[in-house]
């Protein structure tokens, strides 16, 4: 588990990173980018950020080009800002909770979809012998063998 300096060092290189692609980065090839995480690890020499674009594939390559080319500069903004003896390495990542979300969201929908067949199905249903298909002891008033 990341100590709790190294979680506030993240949180702060996310919003870093942010306000940059918000405000500073001027490239065209970059789409509407929203910076989702920042992993950094124990020792706080690399930093990954994850990020969503959205948009087509191609937009989405565009952007990661775009990131790519910009990574010294953010590098280097995050050094500054943060004041830290040694800036981490940045590497951008694209992320893919929104792709599984949208996959997780597709199958909750094929599941319901075949409750409710099922459902149907089990309304319109009819036992196959009697209603009530287990054998009860005759009553004792019915038998009077004595």
């Amino acid at each position: 588990m990341a100590s709790p300096r190294v979680l506030k060092l993240a949180d702060q290189i996310k919003v870093i990173v942010a306000e940059m692609l918000e405000r500073r980065i001027k490239d065209p090839r970059l789409g509407f980018v929203t910076v989702t995480d920042v992993s950094l690890t124990g020792d706080s020499r690399e930093a990954t950020i994850f990020y969503t674009v959205l948009g087509s594939d191609e937009e989405q390559a565009s952007t990661a080009a775009a990131l790519t080319s910009a990574t010294g500069l953010i590098r280097s903004t995050i050094g500054k800002q943060l004041g830290m003896k040694f800036t981490p390495t940045v590497a951008f990542v694209p992320d893919v909770v929104p792709e599984t979300a949208r996959q997780l969201d597709d199958l909750l929908a094929q599941a319901r979809s075949e409750d409710a067949k099922v459902a149907e199905q089990a309304a319109a249903a009819t036992y196959a012998g009697d209603a009530d298909p287990y054998k009860r002891p005759h009553d004792e008033d019915d038998d009077t063998d004595d």
